[in-house]
């Protein structure tokens, strides 16, 4: 993989896990890193792109990076802030713009026989995401692309491999993008397309062998797509080495504990089924803020979890399916860009007193990259396709405090749902889906009764990564449908309600 990698300094962008993804769909690997922290061996990268940033180049406290030992030295492609930093701190302009140039543009010229715009043309659209915009291009620079109200829509430095945009090719409304990507990452800057799931798969199995050799490794299923691609691929490296934990906290869908066991079961893992639930439950009573609830929950499942690891003679690894996102989000600019917007259960480690080194195989890849190798490793179509479902479980599915007649409520409410997208054949278009249950009591009528009863909430959402949503536009039939049959079922549920918030600003969750 030397040398075959693509190095993306991050400047706080909410684009810039977009950027790695649009090159790891070039069969490319990349890395994300803070613009504070370049990695020491350079040598690792074959090409280096800037991401762009909510800070403005004129500002005092606008990031700075050592580009030293990159530029002229390596390909650099700078996007919107990189754009105007180059051109700011290297003899141009950058002044605020007379209008915030955000959304559609199209390019009104592009300079002809150029390698970084082969077979874009004029017209292309792109999708523009700033408020200041560079006026004079910086010492050496050629103009390549402008678009109406962008005159230095995208330039090179003369003399370098250095080439810059003001708009950003990583978003889906830039047409183009993918394909001025590639020019740079392969025609320009020779970078090899090597990077597969059957690559990946082949270096992880190898890099886990060196890495664990003859020990014991405990890992914690979780029935998700995440743990189970983990289990699978330490299960090629190490055999019945590993042994997976499977912990029933009490706050799984219906029927999941033994579903997913039977499912384990024919993929000849070593798995264990736990069933702790009325610990979880017991150290719930009467909590009702989320964090502590979620908080609550990690300390029994390590308490748990640590119980049964230590019946496991000579364990010395623990695998988590901690993957790339959650890398990222805890390792953000500054404690920035990004901000922590809640605890991540698995990233960070353990107690101390459990003394056992961690390995995480997924921690390079995103979401979609994980499904692509499980399926080329053969796992079932229904297990990949899993939907996320959140590690504190229906906990943060009931607002307010747990009891266990809440939960069977939530469980009944879910599986009347979720069953529904199956049998309409709407799960598959959907990334997640869930009920919650709301601290909220309205007045119904059931027959000629007046009832008090309980709101769920139902939640759909379209995504590819979880890191931005949007509610999915289910038929009104389906709904209808699934609502009479949840308050037609579902003994203290009394009326039924549909999400339509976007993340941002609402997030998946509830809690």
């Amino acid at each position: 993989m030397q040398q075959h990698n693509v190095l993306i300094l991050d400047f706080g962008s909410q684009y810039t896990q977009l950027i790695a993804r649009r090159v790891r769909e070039l069969n490319i690997y990349c890395e994300i890193h803070p613009y504070n922290k370049i990695p020491e061996n350079l040598n690792d990268f074959k090409a280096v792109i800037l991401s762009g940033s909510p800070s403005s180049v004129r500002s005092d406290e606008a990031p700075h990076p050592d580009l030293s030992e990159i530029r002229g030295k390596k390909p650099l492609l700078a996007v919107c802030y990189g754009a105007q930093y180059l051109a700011h701190f290297s003899g141009g302009l950058v002044a605020p713009s007379n209008t915030r140039e955000y959304g559609r543009a199209n390019l009104s010229f592009v300079k002809e026989n150029e390698d970084f715009f082969k077979n874009i043309s004029e017209g292309s659209q792109v999708w523009m995401s700033h408020s200041d915009t560079i006026k004079e291009l910086p010492t050496g620079g050629t103009l390549l692309a402008s678009t109406h109200d962008v005159q230095n829509a995208a330039y090179k430095i003369e003399g370098e491999t250095t080439y810059a945009i003001q708009f950003h090719p990583e978003v889906y409304h830039s047409t183009d993008g993918k394909q001025l990507l590639e020019n740079f990452l392969v025609n320009i800057a020779e970078v090899a397309q090597t990077w597969t799931p059957a690559s990946f798969v082949d270096e992880t199995v190898a890099d886990i062998k060196a890495k664990v050799g003859n020990d014991k490794v405990v890992l914690g299923l979780s029935g998700g797509v995440d743990s189970t691609v983990a289990a699978v691929l330490l299960h090629k490296a190490i055999g019945s080495n590993l042994h997976c934990i499977f912990v029933n906290n009490g706050l799984l869908r219906k029927n999941e504990f033994t579903d997913v066991l039977k499912q384990y079961e024919g993929m000849g893992l070593n798995v264990k089924g736990v069933d702790a639930s009325a610990r979880f439950l017991n150290e719930l009573a009467g909590l009702s803020d989320p964090e502590a609830k979620r908080k609550a929950i990690g300390k029994v499942f390590i308490d748990v979890f640590d119980d049964e690891a230590n019946q496991i003679e000579d364990a010395k690894w623990l695998a988590q399916g901690t993957i790339y996102p959650d890398v990222i989000e805890s390792v953000s600019v500054n404690g920035g860009p990004s901000a922590t917007i809640k605890s991540h259960h698995n990233v960070g480690g353990l107690p101390d007193f459990m003394k056992l080194k961690i390995v995480e195989p997924l921690r390079m890849i995103f979401k979609d990259e994980v499904r692509r190798v499980g399926a080329s490793m053969g796992i079932d179509k229904e297990l990949l396709g899993r939907h996320p479902f959140p590690g504190p479980g229906l906990a943060i599915r009931i607002l307010g405090d747990i009891t266990s007649e809440k939960v069977r409520i939530l469980q009944e409410v879910d599986a009347i749902f979720i069953n529904g997208l199956k049998e309409s054949g709407l799960y598959n278009k959907v990334w997640q889906a869930g009920a919650i249950l709301l601290p909220v009591n309205s007045v119904g009528v059931m027959g000629d009764e007046r009832t008090y009863e309980k709101v769920v909430a139902l939640r759909a959402v379209e995504s590819t990564d979880g890191m931005t949503a949007d509610w999915v536009n289910l038929p009104y039939e389906f709904l209808q449908k699934t609502s009479n049959k949840i308050i037609n079922n579902v003994k203290g549920v009394n009326r039924v309600v549909y999400d339509i918030s976007s993340k941002p600003p609402a997030t998946i969750e509830w809690e």
